[in-house]
This record gives C-alpha cells, structure tokens and sequence, in this order.
C-alpha cells in the first residue's frame, strides 16, 4: 500500500445555487490568500461536484483531507459553521431519506462507498457551513460571504498544523489526532 502524503482541501458546492457554492467560494478565497502567504508544500485545493468517484479521486493518498460543503438544517443560522474530525475508518450515518441536497449522493455516502472501496480519506476535516438560499442564481447570500474569511483562516491553520507536525514529528496514520 503506497503511504499517504499531503493534503486535499475540496470545495463541493454547486455556484449556480446561490449559498450551495460556499465549498467553492473558499476554495477561490484560499487560492488568492496562497498568493501571499503559500500553504504547505503538497497541499492541492480542488472544487468539487460531490460525485463520489471524483471525491475518491482528490482524496486518494492524501494523509489529510478537509472538505467544505454547504448545510441546509431546518433552523439554519446561515453563516454558522461547524468543524467535524473524522478518524480513519469512522463512517458518518448518511442522511435522512428525503434530505434535500443540489448533489445526487451526499458526502456521508461518498465515505461509505470509499470505505468499502478501500478508497478512504486518510484523517479527514469537514466544515459545513449553514446556508439560506440554495436557489437558482449566483452568489452567496451577505451571511454566508461575511463567514468565508473566518472559515479560510481556520482551514489554513489547520493545514499548516498538520504540515509542522508531519515535518517535526514524521506523522504516520493511526498517530493521536491534532
């Protein structure tokens, strides 16, 4: 087995669903703050559809992967974000029959598949941004947009947290979580 290395950050979202496009927006965002101020060598930001095979495909060898995707929960705060760590091997219940989603399968199938795939992320990072309008149309709404600089700061240093530690300590997986 070839031994994981580097890091994935994924945007899922879809741009032409207003708050959906959150995970893609960041992306943009860390892509423009590398400019200034570079990740950790091999470290890939990636935009994503939430096809499962293209999720397996960004993820693959990768000894950390931090995905951000939109949520739409009942009483959403948009804007509010939360921050999942997820060991190897640990599967998230998919969601509820029904659940409204812009993408087929949500990423809890993803990871399941994966799983039984042996195509698993190595230690993985959601954040899922509550969103408001998951329309037809582009742009994200003012509450969303007003998260995104917050949210790039926390994955970044999450990024760079993980590469310090995987140069100062050699990191290998089943090491206790940062």
């Amino acid at each position: 087995m070839k031994p994981l290395a580097g890091t994935a950050v994924i945007g899922i979202g879809n741009e032409f669903r207003r708050d959906d496009g959150v995970g893609w927006a960041a992306v943009a965002l860390l892509r423009e703050r590398e400019a200034r101020r570079p990740l950790p060598s091999g470290t890939e930001l990636a935009r994503s559809d939430g096809d499962p095979g293209r999720l397996m495909t960004l993820w693959e060898d990768k000894d950390l992967t931090l995905v951000i995707d939109a949520c739409f929960p009942p009483a959403a705060q948009p804007g509010r974000t939360h921050r999942w760590c997820v060991a190897p091997g640990e599967m998230p219940h998919p969601a509820a029959a029904g659940r409204q989603s812009t993408h087929g399968l949500g990423l809890a199938e993803a990871l399941c598949l994966a799983d039984s795939l042996g195509r698993g992320p190595g230690r993985l990072i959601v954040y899922a941004v509550e969103g408001a309008d998951r329309s037809l149309g582009t742009g994200l709404t003012p509450a969303v947009a007003a998260a995104l600089p917050h949210l790039a700061r926390r994955i970044e240093e999450d990024v760079r947290k993980h590469g310090e530690r995987t140069r100062r300590t050699s990191f290998e997986p089943g090491s206790p979580l940062v």
